[in-house]
């Protein structure tokens, strides 16, 4: 059997031991290191979860609209802030975010100036076909008066 007095001699040089190493200083971090946040340690690809055990339960699924949707969404968003409604509630009403009807009104504004260049062409054509139609009835019922007069 051990002695007790040796026993006790060991335990105290060992707890010195360990007293002595926690007091020694460290050097000072860098201030970039400090601010810089460390990087996730990787996993062993057997253990981490997938993609679809990442998700939440109750995940969101995104509706994706068709242009002629996406207009009509426009068209009403517009009609209800022309009636007096704030953006916020009009968009809210439509059931879309703000973000996305700004991003779709962007997109949507270069093919609206195309389709103002399409109606300006065909109001043109329209003017010129009105204007030939009034200038024939015109000569007609000239004629005609002339003709009463014995012209």
């Amino acid at each position: 059997m051990a002695n007790p007095l040796e026993v006790e001699s060991v335990t105290a040089t060992e707890s010195a031991a360990k007293v002595e190493t926690p007091e020694k200083k460290k050097a000072p971090r860098s201030r970039k290191a400090k601010a810089e946040p460390k990087p996730p340690a990787r996993k062993n690809a057997a253990n981490t979860p997938s993609q679809a055990e990442k998700a939440p339960a109750a995940a969101v699924r995104r509706k994706i609209y068709s242009e002629k949707e996406r207009a009509q969404m426009l068209a009403q968003i517009e009609k209800s802030i022309s009636g007096g409604a704030t953006h916020k509630s009009a968009v809210k009403q439509a059931g879309i975010s703000e973000q996305t009807y700004y991003q779709w009104k962007k997109a949507a504004a270069p093919a609206s100036d195309g389709d103002n260049l399409k109606d300006l062409v065909a109001l043109e054509e329209e003017n010129k076909r009105l204007k030939s139609l009034l200038a024939e009835r015109l000569r007609k019922e000239n004629a005609e008066l002339k003709r009463k007069l014995g012209l």
